[in-house]
């Protein structure tokens, strides 16, 4: 027998319609994802602070956007974004404290994350609208 062996060809490129991540690593790309969608949209958010305490004409025009149905799903989708980054968040930091850092555990966390920013997002959005 021959010490060569035979190494399979690495990919140049990657499948990620074929990459399966855990529930946890999708948590954890989706705390990321809507970190960075509440940070790009901050200027959004400070110019509707802005006009809704300004004077009553831009409060006006505050209602008139935030009445607007496209303007509101892209705020219940800040909201969602929020909402679930503070519960990843908490995720994180307990995992950061060696609390649930078993597999079944971890599962179950990013689970109840999932759950409660959505649920807590369909209430307030509920309330909201």
């Amino acid at each position: 027998m021959s010490d060569v062996t035979v190494r399979k060809p690495r990919p140049k490129h990657l499948a990620l319609n074929q990459i399966r991540l855990p529930l946890p690593g999708i948590v954890s790309i989706l705390h990321r994802i809507s970190g960075a969608g509440l940070f790009l949209l901050l200027p959004f958010l400070l110019f509707l602070l802005d006009r809704s305490l300004g004077s009553p004409e831009t409060f006006e025009t505050f209602s008139a956007m935030v009445g607007h149905p496209l303007v509101k799903l892209l705020l219940i989708g800040l909201l969602w974004a929020y909402l679930h980054h503070f519960c990843a968040g908490i995720r994180f930091l307990l995992l950061d404290m060696h609390k649930g850092l078993e597999l079944e555990a971890a599962r179950n966390s990013s689970r109840i994350v999932l759950v409660v920013s959505i649920v807590l997002t369909v209430i307030i959005g509920v309330k909201l609208w």
